[in-house]
């Protein structure tokens, strides 16, 4: 693993830019005003509750205490004494028979308790909901309880927790758990220094491989098992973890969100502070999120919905525990990057185009070194070597002087941020020696070096002691974590350094489109595709030139006015695809195809018993990229916005990217990068590229909508939306509008 004393240097929009020369955080964030709320009247900002005393009481009672051999809750007695001790607390064990507990005197209830002194109570009994109530007699400030038998069994455990929420709510009173364990009891090594990793888990044995890391010399402050979150959850634990002084970064394992906006406020929070933010979260298939919601009775969202909320605010999403442990070390502990190239270095040519290959495919940046650096390597290393990058140094030069003159003449070339070194197996001397080049040269350095100490074995003293006993080296075991780590490291960097929150630029009044756009929403009904292209208009979304009609005349006096050729389309509230009940024609270029048009038209919608409230007659629009743009409701995160490929391609090929609003126009285009499809955008075959300005503007209309009128849309689909060759702006062809 990896070490560095050194912070990060960090600022907030919202606070005066205090940049010193020394490494430090901001102090906590401010805001105006605490209860700002958005357009929907939904929080702007997250509330964080003061965890102090959760973590360093001053009290502690223990109801259900017992010292009788052989019973669980002894164990847990003698290991929460063990704990108060460390951090200083005095502890009150309750039990209604036992005058002591491990010779310490023992209450009999909870109404005996010191009232209004008790930070922490402890709940070691089956039922904690009876418990809560007495506790608020008491004005206890924290509890937890580790009953289970709640959400994660059905639906009857359910609402035991939904009664248990209540009852905490009630009585003021902070909650961890039920279904929770002893982890934030742990022993946390104090003798580690460097920044540190908070560690948060709704599943208390998918830690240990985080909490594991203070063997190899890594410091964790903090370990919050959040269990069914009846009260405290993961985005309260995340919010004042990332006011903390000593947290360097925080790692998550989330089986599921309680709350995704709470989640994402939380998220913005360490942004804003800078601190990095690591989580595997379960649910990206059906299988795991089956398997969560039965172990926390939490929703787990759609997968890609949750993916990019989280690439929203900055969260590095990690797949296995390895990666969450190796990615959160390296953040936690290594300075900000001075460039983003990768020089990648070995005694082998085989590991080194390995890794080479692997780096790049990961998205890593290896530039090739200017033949003025690759002629100075050639003093050390034979002509007949590559020494572009990767370098390959051919193994007997890291025997002797040469090798530490390698390391110092690539770190100092300044395309070069980042030296990864792997060694595929233990060959003394040569590893050995290189090794201790390898530490010797990450103490003189700002930049990052990186070792993959790849043997099985893992108890060489090469890697034991000469690695393993470096603060500054950052050692992995495997080359894919190391890539993972590294690629997280910089991008969160590079996020961090220009990151503007988007829920301070979030509106918070309506708009004047908001009134025109209320008055034309049906509660329950779809609208029809008419006043589907009302809203958008009201909104400022282009639309094509159209006229609903309701006689053959009319149609052909519309066709004649909005200019030929026309397409005709059947309009009405119970129509979903006009398309296959064949209630579209297009291109029409006479009235005599007009009239027949809407002959047809209307014998159709009579024969399928569609009824309209007439007939569309359109600008006929032909060039263009079809998109789709729309936006839907999430379980967790409320009003989501998507955009990808239109027309009959969104059903084929499902390529679309979505973000959850606010959001700002760097996040659109970011969507539009994401598309597999994009380059349909820059124009192939010789077509014009399209107008992306336009369709970006599109999209952050959408979402204004979103914002505005999330609680009025169910859903809403403009398909396609046709994005014209640049500097034609988009038209919006079709819209599906169903109202909540």
């Amino acid at each position: 693993m990896l070490g560095s004393t050194h912070g990060t240097l960090t600022t907030d929009s919202r606070l005066a830019r205090v940049i010193a020369c020394g490494e430090q955080r901001p102090g906590p964030v401010v805001h105006d005003r605490v209860d700002d709320l958005d357009v929907s009247g939904r929080p702007l900002y997250a509330d964080v509750p003061d965890l102090t005393r959760f973590f360093r009481p001053e009290s502690v009672a223990v109801i259900g205490a017992s010292d009788a051999e052989g019973r669980p809750n002894t164990g847990i007695t003698r290991q929460l004494l063990a704990w108060a001790e460390r951090v200083g607390a005095r502890v009150h064990p309750v039990h209604p028979t036992r005058p002591s507990v491990f010779g310490i005197p023992c209450a009999a209830s909870v109404a005996d308790l010191p009232s209004g002194q008790i930070d922490l109570a402890v709940l070691l009994v089956a039922d904690p909901l009876p418990v809560v109530e007495e506790l608020a007699d008491a004005k206890v400030k924290f509890a937890v309880a580790f009953a289970s038998g709640f959400a994660e069994t059905g639906e009857a455990g359910a609402e035991a927790q939904r009664r248990l929420a209540e009852a905490v709510r009630r009585s003021g009173l902070r909650l961890l758990g039920p279904n929770t364990n002893l982890n934030a009891f742990e022993h946390f090594r104090e003798d580690l220094t460097g920044p540190a990793i908070a560690l948060i888990t709704q599943s208390g044995h998918q830690g240990r491989p985080v909490f594991s890391l203070q063997e190899l010399g890594i410091r964790l402050s903090h370990w919050a098992p959040t269990g069914n979150e009846a009260d405290l959850e993961t985005a309260d634990f995340l919010s004042w973890f990332a006011e903390r002084p000593e947290v360097g970064a925080i790692a998550c394992y989330v089986e599921g969100l309680k709350d995704g906006r709470a989640f994402l406020l939380a998220a913005d929070r360490a942004a804003r502070r800078k601190v990095p933010v690591v989580a595997v979260k379960v649910g990206r298939t059906e299988a795991g999120a089956l398997t969560a919601a039965s172990h926390t009775g939490k929703l787990t969202g759609a997968d890609d919905v949750v993916d990019a909320a989280m690439r929203q605010f900055g969260v590095v999403r990690v797949d296995g525990l390895d990666e969450l442990q190796d990615t959160a070390a390296l953040l936690a502990r290594a300075r900000a990057p001075l460039a983003d190239g990768v020089a990648v270095y070995s005694i082998s040519g085989g590991t080194g185009a390995h890794v080479a290959d692997l780096a790049t495919a990961a998205g890593l940046r290896l530039p090739r070194l200017p033949e003025a650096k690759q002629a100075e390597l050639h003093q050390w290393i034979p002509e007949y070597l590559s020494v572009a990058n990767p370098v390959d140094n051919g193994g007997h030069p890291v025997g002797d002087r040469r090798g530490r003159k390698i390391l110092d003449a690539l770190l100092a070339d300044p395309s070069i941020g980042v030296l990864i070194c792997p060694i595929t197996g233990p060959f003394p001397p040569l590893s050995d020696k290189l090794v201790t080049d390898l530490v010797a040269v990450a103490e003189e350095t700002d930049k990052l070096v990186c070792v993959v100490w790849g043997s099985p074995v893992g108890t060489e003293p090469a890697y034991r002691e000469t690695l393993l006993g470096s603060s500054r080296v950052a050692t992995f075991r495997t080359v894919g974590n190391c890539l993972t780590a590294v690629r997280a490291w910089l991008g969160h960097h590079a996020f961090v350094s220009d990151y503007r929150s988007p829920f301070d630029e979030a509106p918070r009044l309506p708009s004047p489109s908001f009134r025109k756009a209320e008055a034309l929403m049906r509660p329950g009904r779809q609208l029809s595709e008419h006043a589907a292209k009302q809203l958008l208009r009201a909104y400022g979304i282009r639309v094509p030139r159209e006229q609903l009609v309701t006689s053959a005349a009319a149609a052909v006096r519309a066709a004649a006015q909005v200019g030929y050729p026309v397409v005709m389309k059947a309009s009405g509230a119970q129509i979903a695809h006009k398309t296959e009940l064949g209630l579209v024609k297009i291109g029409l270029t006479s009235a005599s195809q007009v009239r027949d048009a809407y002959r047809e038209l209307t014998d159709i919608a009579r024969y399928e018993g569609v009824p309209l409230d007439g007939v569309l007659v359109c600008q006929m629009v032909e060039q263009g990229v079809e998109m789709v743009v729309g936006m839907t409701h999430d379980d967790l995160f409320g009003p989501t916005v998507t955009a990808g490929l239109g027309g009959v391609l969104v059903e084929v090929l499902h390529d679309a990217a979505v973000r959850v609003p606010p959001f700002g126009e760097e996040q659109a285009r970011a969507m539009l990068a994401e598309l597999r499809g994009r380059a349909l955008l820059d124009g192939v075959r010789g077509r014009p590229p399209a107008d992306r300005d336009a369709l970006v503007e599109v999209v952050l209309r959408v979402q204004r909508m979103a914002l505005e009128l999330g609680d009025h849309i169910a859903e809403l689909d403009i398909n396609p939306l046709m994005v014209l060759p640049r500097g034609q702006g988009a038209v919006a062809l079709d819209a599906l509008v169903v109202c909540r």
